[in-house]
Formats: C-alpha cells, structure tokens, sequence
C-alpha cells in the first residue's frame, strides 16, 4: 500500500503535511518530542519576539477549555 501525497503548499512554503503545532501551548517542542515524533509535522509555529521588552498581559494567561487550550501572553 503506497502512502498519501499530504504535501501542501501555502504562501510559496511546501510543507509535507497540513499538521501545524501552533506556538503557546506548543512552547518550543522539546515537551512533545517524548510523546510523538515531532517530526512529522509539516509546520511549527514559532514563539514571538520584540525588539524591545514588553509587559504582556496579567495572570491567568492561559485557560483549559473542552476542546483544547487557549492563551492570551499578550506580546
């Protein structure tokens, strides 16, 4: 049995997959590479950064929901 062609393209970057983990809740991946071959996804969307410091949002910055996590740092 041959494999799917998953590969997808978007905004000009080919990607093997359309399996994106998205920055927040993913920190910098080394949490997840003990549960899943972190390379098999397609994208990781990294963390954000400023010339300058910035305070960001006040506490609770992150919630649980029912269908996953969401977070507000605010920078």
């Amino acid at each position: 049995m041959t494999e799917a062609d998953l590969g997808v393209e978007i905004a000009g970057v080919k990607l093997k997959n359309p399996v994106i983990a998205a920055s927040g809740t993913f920190g910098y991946g080394e949490e997840y590479a003990g549960l899943f071959d972190i390379n098999s996804l397609g994208g990781l969307v990294v963390k954000g950064i400023s010339l300058k410091p910035r305070q960001g949002n006040p506490p609770p910055r992150i919630v649980e929901t029912p269908c996953g996590m969401l977070n507000s740092i605010g920078l």
